[in-house]
């Protein structure tokens, strides 16, 4: 067919993207359980196996799919879950979708494009995983931890003045919030009779507190000089909100800056207080630690 060397590459970016997208889906198809799942992934990927060959009909050209996107999302669903991955492959898929439109003169690309539209729909409703039911209660961990161990530890940086006391103090204190932090999850689903399983709740609810206990201690238990320590562990603390934000926001399709900002504002709002807390107790008591 007779196209232009620049409509020619276009079509041929779009080739490749949909080589790539096909095999992608049917390797998330491959670890998916849930059958009803499995089956629109199958079709999804078919769907997009005869995109490309629409595709090469104009380009006359075979393409080869990007095994780096192939293994990428392959193992991002592999660690962080099927529907993370599918969420961002649903983002390429909006792309993928503009740049259809743009073909006007072209009725079967521009039906690709309602097929990329209509693939974003289900892809919306696919997967309702176990990690995602269960988010309000990793949720509940790790805004409670972010909070009030940020806090915590800053009045103890000014309270102590020793990091080896900070850790151990922080410690002990983490540990028996992210236990008291569980019983409360266990016990609000069950009362709620959520679908959740309440142990399962309160489980990731503490597994949540902990970890963000661990990494926030860290930065005293190797570091002697207690503001140097402070400062890690508020970056740490401030990555740890940027990364599960960042999660949250594309497997639930919410607005990452908007939850980056409140959390990020609540828990460095109360650290700077609970720092001021610290510094007047220890001037007003006259005990240095």
């Amino acid at each position: 067919m007779g196209i232009d060397t620049n409509t020619r590459q276009s079509l041929l970016r779009l080739q490749r993207n949909e080589v790539t997208e096909s095999i992608v889906y049917t390797k998330l198809a491959s670890i998916e359980k849930n059958p009803a799942n499995k089956n629109i992934l199958l079709r999804i990927a078919t769907d997009e196996k005869r995109h490309y060959n629409i595709l090469k009909k104009y380009t006359e050209t075979e393409t080869s799919p990007c095994r780096c996107k192939i293994a990428k999302f392959y193992w991002l669903a592999r660690i962080l879950g099927i529907t993370f991955a599918i969420k961002l492959m649903e983002s390429g898929e909006e792309s993928a979708k503009e740049n259809y439109t743009t073909f006007e003169d072209y009725p079967d690309l521009q039906q690709i494009a309602k097929d990329e539209d209509e693939h974003e729909q289900k892809l919306i409703k696919l997967i309702n995983e176990e990690r995602l039911e269960y988010m309000g209660s990793i949720v509940l961990g790790l805004n409670d931890a972010l909070v009030e161990f940020t806090g915590a530890l800053a009045g103890f940086t000014l309270a102590l003045s020793d990091s080896k006391l900070i850790a151990l103090t922080g410690s002990i204190t983490g540990i028996a919030a992210a236990l008291s932090m569980a019983s409360s999850e266990y016990l609000s689903t069950k009362s709620d009779g959520d679908k959740k399983h309440p142990i399962k709740a309160s489980i990731y609810t503490g597994i949540a507190y902990i970890f963000t206990v661990v990494a926030l201690v860290a930065p005293f238990v190797f570091i002697s000089n207690v503001i140097i320590a402070l400062i890690i562990m508020l970056a740490t603390a401030l990555l740890i909100i940027a990364l599960f934000n960042y999660y949250y926001s594309v497997a639930r399709s919410e607005s990452f800056r908007k939850r980056f900002t409140e959390m990020a504002v609540l828990s460095f709002s109360v650290a700077a207080l609970s720092f001021l807390i610290g510094y007047a107790l220890k001037e007003f008591t006259g005990i240095d630690a």
